[in-house]
């Protein structure tokens, strides 16, 4: 069993004004299920309150609650949008017990819906299973829209999250089960670290022809490489899918996350390239996974999560 929740009054709060100047003013409240009677919307935030995935693969549970607490955060942020750009929130899709394979179902056909609206989905973890069932809503819509066209996938994660499902899914696995649907895996993983992936997960992704980044080299110094490599898988793919594991960041930025590390990237590096990605004109998709507010200190990585969504919103030419 899957449960929807329409969307929250509760999570938009913040300073009043009469032009608005916040999102928690500017946002419009309305339920998935009602989107095919708009009009030209640019952005859409769909939570995925799941974090069955998370205790599967033996992590800290408490990122069901993950896309409440970003919403929280972001509604209090100045907002910047034209007069004429719609930014909706709508809802949630919740795990019910431990049925997170329905639950990803459900996200997928979402996806599926809001791009089929030409709306920017932007999806709020939950745990980083959520990429799998982002990733089955974009091939719904592509199947259909753009059947030829050359998915990549661009992670920024300390994981490579490629383990084998033998035993179902979970939040390490969901790009092994990407690999072995699509014909031409085009993944890119920005972060990675050795004290966070085993030896057999490297010989996984070098089976796979991932491409991957480690942490040691995300540096400023290094910024014009990094756009360099960058720049060469976004050129060889048609569109991307985004996606953001808060977990990737050091302890210092994101605390409130299922499994955290000192040893992560900072975030300015993260805005630097984001910038390169939304310059491409090819993002289709995007999501933040594995905000866990339980261990959040100050609402400092909800913040950060809030911060980059506020940035894409504002940064992307749509």
């Amino acid at each position: 069993m899957v449960l929807y929740t329409s969307p929250n009054p509760k999570n938009w709060n913040g300073r009043k004004s009469e032009e608005q100047l916040y999102l928690h003013e500017k946002v419009e409240l309305v339920p998935i299920t009602e989107i095919a009677n708009l009009k030209t919307v640019q952005y859409a935030l769909l939570g995925y309150a799941c974090d069955e995935g998370v205790r599967r693969n033996q992590g800290r549970t408490g990122a069901i609650n993950g896309p409440d607490a970003i919403k929280q955060m972001l509604g209090k942020m100045p907002n910047h949008l034209p007069k004429d750009y719609k930014f909706l929130d709508v809802g949630n899709v919740a795990c019910v017990e431990t049925d997170l394979e329905h639950t990803q179902q459900q996200l997928a056909k979402n996806i599926t819906a809001l791009l089929d609206q030409q709306i920017f989905p932007i999806a709020l973890g939950g745990g980083h299973d959520i990429a799998y069932a982002h990733y089955k809503g974009i091939k719904g819509y592509l199947k259909d829209k753009k059947p030829k066209a050359k998915l990549g996938i661009i992670n920024f994660d300390a994981h490579f999250d490629l383990r084998d499902p033998e035993n179902g899914p979970t939040s390490g696995t969901p790009f092994f089960q990407i690999a072995k649907e699509e014909k031409e895996f085009n993944y890119l993983c920005i972060g990675i670290r050795k004290d966070a992936n085993d030896k057999q997960l490297f010989e996984t992704a070098r089976e796979l022809d991932v491409v991957y980044i480690e942490r040691q080299v995300m540096r400023l110094n290094y910024l014009e490489e990094l756009k360099t490599w960058l720049k060469a898988f976004i050129e060889k793919v048609d569109c991307i899918y985004l996606t953001i594991d808060l977990d990737g960041f050091s302890s210092a930025f994101a605390p409130g996350v299922s499994a955290a590390s000192p040893m992560g990237f900072e975030p300015q590096l993260v805005l630097e390239l984001l910038t390169s990605i939304l310059d491409s004109g090819k993002l289709l998709s995007m999501d933040i996974a594995e905000l866990n507010p339980d261990y959040d200190i100050d609402n400092q990585t909800a913040k950060l999560a809030a911060s980059l969504v506020h940035f894409v919103i504002h940064e992307q030419p749509v």
